[in-house]
């Protein structure tokens, strides 16, 4: 019988799990764009360290392993920030992105009071906006960034639900 992934807030013990996931996880996208330097893959422990401080930050675990996180801010408007959902590149596929972002959206939507959501992917990343839309995004703006990637912004009204239940 196999362990089930659980959903909890991170802790300062996660911070290093959570960087290394991290690190994995945008490599494809760094492929994708053919851009090594991206946020993602530069950030800092201590960067890190002060998100998961100062917002919310959740982890998936599969026994003591985090295989899955994602992160959110609210902001003074009631628009809640929703960025790096990572899933571990085995763990991907099985509905564990869709549960996280659910997860996030009832937590910042309930201690944040939270009235929309907003997030970002690059425009080629199909994957990234397949799912977002089954959860009940839509493209609000896009942004030009270089060449290779143009940043798509969408956003959803608090009350929409998403699809997965926590």
């Amino acid at each position: 019988m196999g362990m089930s992934v659980t959903i909890s807030a991170a802790t300062e013990a996660d911070a290093e799990q959570i960087l290394k996931l991290q690190y994995l996880c945008y490599q494809s996208e760094a492929q994708l764009y053919g851009d090594y330097s991206i946020e993602p893959l530069t950030q800092s422990l201590e960067s890190l360290r002060a998100e998961l401080a100062g917002g919310t930050v959740l982890v998936a675990r599969l026994g003591d392993e985090v295989v899955a996180s994602v992160r959110g801010t609210t902001d003074a408007d009631g628009t809640a920030h929703i960025n790096k959902l990572i899933v571990h590149p085995r763990m991907q596929r099985h509905g564990l992105g869709g549960r996280l972002l659910a997860a996030i959206e009832a937590d910042l939507g309930t201690t944040g009071t939270a009235k929309r959501f907003e997030l970002f992917t690059g425009h080629r990343s199909e994957h990234n906006l397949r799912l977002y839309r089954k959860h009940g995004y839509a493209p609000v703006t896009s942004k030009k960034v270089d060449e290779r990637l143009t940043l798509v912004t969408l956003a959803k009204d608090s009350q929409t639900p998403s699809l997965s239940a926590v």
